[in-house]
């Protein structure tokens, strides 16, 4: 369920580009949903909905989805006032993966508003190995030490940065296996 065209790329740009990115809810479930509708919307039917059916990865088993909702509410009352409260959130969230498919590009960027909101710093994304990022977030559930280690390594006060955006945009993408330009 790959976005060949790379629609969803483009939409993603535009959220930025247009400023709507700004108008979502940070931190909670409906801003999730609002920004997994944005960069999905005429690509997946499930665009901004939850999911319906249980995922896995390998062998590990994302939320079943008997408890999602209930999962979901706590993770949005969630602490979010330190860095590593904001990790924990975000791990949580990825355990919960709320969607079929865009998890991974729509959380990123839900973390970063979570992270300029109460921090007034995001990721510099472009600067994240991908092959050290995806080993943490799969040991993150265990211990969440590693991903808030490399993240915070990476840490920025250039919020507004547009390259420092667009180029962590092309870095999610690339994260998902598509191909850097």
């Amino acid at each position: 369920m790959k976005d060949i065209d790379g629609k969803s790329l483009k939409n993603a740009y535009r959220l930025f580009e247009t400023g709507a990115v700004n108008s979502f809810e940070t931190g909670t479930v409906r801003g999730l949903l609002q920004i997994h509708n944005c960069l999905f919307e005429g690509l997946y039917d499930f665009a901004g909905q939850l999911r319906a059916k249980n995922i896995s990865k390998g062998n590990f088993k994302f939320a079943n989805t008997l408890y999602l909702k209930e999962v979901l509410a706590k993770i949005e009352h969630m602490p979010e006032k330190s860095f590593k409260e904001i990790i924990e959130k975000y791990v949580e969230m990825n355990i919960a993966h709320p969607f079929m498919e865009g998890n991974g590009r729509a959380m990123r960027i839900w973390l970063d508003l979570i992270l300029k909101k109460n921090l007034h710093k995001v990721v510099n994304w472009q600067n994240v190995d991908k092959t050290l990022y995806l080993q943490a977030m799969e040991r993150s559930p265990v211990n969440d030490l590693e991903i808030r280690t490399l993240l915070e390594a990476n840490l920025t006060g250039d919020v507004d940065n547009r390259e420092i955006i667009f180029k962590g945009i092309e870095q999610s993408y690339y994260y998902e296996g598509y191909e850097k330009k």
